[in-house]
């Protein structure tokens, strides 16, 4: 199926789901993926089939050229509801991510004070002192976790390197409840294997680790445009609703994208 690419480094604004309306920042090159993840369902397509001849924009580009598009937007609209970190891959792998928070926070509050800043993350990097720090410091931190299970994220989310989804659990419980859960369910086979996430297997026990996360808000949400394998599918509506009924149940604020 076919896949998009985002331009580099700023893009938009589009329309969120989660968020409104929506400028990217993409600190990945525009010609091609980087990500810690190869996720089966990832909109940019497939690690190995993506691969840039371009390098990643630098912060100085990321920083002239968000400015630009600021003052752009202050003088004709629209005015951005959130600045999101988001793109051809994980932003938080850029090395010069902390600086360019930085900058993107400095920028906001010259331009749309009102407006939120935002990364749609996958966790990989909280490890990284630095990574944490400035994820604290952002409007809305959301991290990936689509499953506990350790050999199904090996299938659905193919990360790339250890990953270590008990470790992850705990690093995210550091975040003191400063953090979002973004998790995906959906149907479909991969390979002729069933990779349907919404049965209680897999629901119940990270029903557990989100309670331990104790995020402030919950996203799910279910594939929206195409993917790079076929043969996935969208999670009915009905189950999205019965999962996040169960969430609410416990207290979460939880945002259903389906």
């Amino acid at each position: 199926m076919s896949t998009v690419l985002y331009s580099s480094p700023i893009f938009g604004p589009v329309h969120s789901r989660r968020l409104g309306i929506s400028l990217g920042i993409n600190l990945m090159p525009a010609d091609g993926k980087i990500c810690t993840f190869d996720c089966i369902y990832c909109e940019c397509g497939r690690n190995g089939e993506r691969r840039p001849s371009s390098k990643r924009p630098s912060r100085d580009d990321v920083r002239q050229a968000l400015e630009a598009r600021l003052l752009e937007m202050k003088e004709q609209g629209p005015e951005p509801n959130v600045l999101t970190f988001a793109g051809n891959g994980e932003p938080t792998a850029h090395p010069d991510f902390p600086g360019i928070v930085d900058d993107v926070l400095a920028l906001r509050d010259k331009y749309f004070p009102k407006a939120e800043v935002s990364v749609l993350s996958n966790g990989t990097r909280i490890f990284d002192d630095a990574v944490f720090t400035a994820l604290m410091r952002l409007d809305n931190n959301i991290q990936k976790l689509d499953t506990v299970d350790p050999e199904y994220i090996g299938l659905i989310d193919s990360p790339v390197g250890h990953y270590d989804v008990e470790k992850v659990i705990e690093r995210l419980c550091a975040f003191g409840g400063r953090v979002m859960i973004q998790t995906m369910f959906l149907t479909g086979t991969l390979d002729g294997r069933d990779m349907d996430n919404t049965s209680d297997r897999y629901v119940l026990p990270w029903l557990d680790a989100v309670k331990r996360i104790n995020p402030y808000r919950v996203f799910i949400y279910t594939v929206a445009r195409e993917t790079p394998v076929s043969t996935l599918a969208k999670a009915p509506a009905a189950v999205l609703d019965g999962i996040a009924g169960k969430l609410r149940a416990l207290g979460f604020e939880t945002v259903v994208s389906y």
